[in-house]
Order: C-alpha cells, then sequence, then structure tokens
C-alpha cells in the first residue's frame, strides 16, 4: 500500500487522498469506526477515538511518520522487517539488555495491566512502537530508553504518579514537534507493562544505611545509626507509619 502521502504537505491532495485510504484501511481491517487507534504525532496509537476525531488529529498534528507499519489497524506485522528490533544480538546482549539494568522491578505497582506483557503481539508492538526516536532526528535516545531514563528516576526520588505525569508532560512540551514521550503515567505504564516491568518503593535509612526490607523488614530505627525510620513532624514527634525515606 503507497504510504508516500505522509510525507506530503497535509494541504495537499495527496495527503487528503492518503488519510482517507487510511481511515478505509483501519475501518475494514478493524471493523469498527468508533474504536481506532490515533496514529497523530500527539496519540502515537496510544489514544483511541473515532473515525472522525483520527481524520481531525491527522490534519492538524500530521501523521506519525515513523509508523510504517499499521500494525494497530490491521497490516500484518513484519517479523522479517521488526527481527532486527526485538531480537537482536550484540555480543551475547539483547538490544533491550539496558531495561534490566536501568530498573530494578517487579509486578506490584501495575493493577489492571497486570496480563498486558502477556500478548507477544502487544509486546512486539510495543517493542516496535518503542523503536522510534524520542523525536524526530535524534540518535541517542528512542521512545523506549527515554522513557525507561524517565521512569528510573520517578522510583529512584519516589515521585508521585501526578508528578510523573507532569515531568512528561513538561518533557513532551519541551522536546521537537513530533516528539514520542508519553503525556500521561497510563500511557508510560502501558509501555512498561508489556515489559513485564513494575517498581516497588521501600523504606529506607535516611542516612542511606539499610533498605527496610528482609531482616529489617519490621524494624522501626537503623541497627547501623539508630535513627528512627519514621518522619519526624516541626514539633519533633515521630509521626509513626510515615516513612522518612522512601526509596
Amino acid at each position: 500500500m503507497d504510504k508516500s502521502w505522509m510525507h506530503s504537505d497535509r494541504r495537499s491532495k495527496a495527503y487528503e487522498f492518503g488519510v482517507e485510504a487510511f481511515l478505509n484501511f483501519a475501518v475494514e481491517n478493524l471493523l469498527t469506526t468508533t474504536h481506532i487507534r490515533c496514529p497523530c504525532v500527539k496519540c502515537v496509537n496510544l489514544k483511541v477515538f473515532g473515525v472522525g476525531i483520527i481524520r481531525d488529529h491527522v490534519y492538524f498534528n500530521g501523521i506519525d511518520q515513523s509508523y510504517k507499519n499499521w500494525t494497530f489497524h490491521g497490516e500484518p506485522w513484519e517479523a522479517s522487517t521488526n527481527a532486527s528490533r526485538n531480537v537482536e544480538e550484540d555480543d551475547g546482549h539483547s538490544r533491550y539488555s539496558f531495561v534490566s539494568e536501568e530498573i530494578d522491578m517487579d509486578d506490584n505497582d501495575f493493577g489492571d495491566f497486570g496480563d498486558f506483557g502477556s500478548d507477544p503481539y502487544e509486546f512486539a508492538n510495543v517493542i516496535g512502537d518503542g523503536d522510534q526516536p524520542v523525536y524526530p532526528g535524534c540518535r541517542k535516545y528512542t521512545k523506549l530508553s527515554a522513557l525507561v531514563k524517565l521512569y528510573n528516576l520517578k522510583a529512584k526520588h519516589g515521585r508521585s504518579d501526578v508528578r510523573f505525569t507532569e515531568l512528561l508532560i513538561l518533557q513532551g512540551d519541551l522536546l521537537p514537534e513530533g516528539n514520542t514521550i508519553p503525556t500521561s503515567m497510563y500511557e508510560a505504564k502501558k509501555t512498561l507493562c508489556a515489559l513485564g516491568l513494575s517498581y516497588e518503593k521501600m523504606h529506607a535509612c535516611p542516612n542511606d544505611c539499610i533498605l527496610y526490607r528482609k531482616e529489617y523488614e519490621d524494624s522501626t530505627n537503623c541497627p547501623t545509626c539508630g535513627i528512627s525510620r519514621w518522619k519526624q513532624g516541626k514539633d519533633s514527634i515521630l509521626k509513626e507509619g510515615v516513612p522518612a525515606k522512601v526509596v
């Protein structure tokens, strides 16, 4: 199918005909006009709308030009094309080994997303989507590697989902137009959950002596420096149950 229109001027007839051909293709394959992923540069297939809204988005925002294989809209997944993305090896290490190196996570924080990563097709789509540059022309970071870095900072500094969402929105505004940074914690979780990743918050000694886990899980004072596990209020009274430090 001709996709050259994706690089055409949005005011051109080629773009107009291409948009309609794309929408017809999606409807024919997905058998719906109301529940289709939007491929504009802002939604990048993470949001679902009806045909009319998607048409408006693709005209006003532009289509994501890196979305070359329309797997979210019924086009067969090109295993030969994406094989280099998913299983490429470099000195015996997966191309995506940085994920496990960057984040030490488990499955405690993903609620309704728990089974998302069990679908191999969804996994392949997310990995392919994550292979996009974080903004057009960027060679240092992909969407996935940038998200992993940002998510690692969230876990490291104990930031809430609300604050992380605010950071994502700001980051997206600061980067060039067409960037692929998710705009909410929900969207970020969808990508990370496909990789089976989450994180666990742990109480820690304010002086970084220990983590309150394993043999120290029920301790209320650090066995090394003796400082309390709990936060001290302005009245110098300990707030039992409120950790002094979380990592």
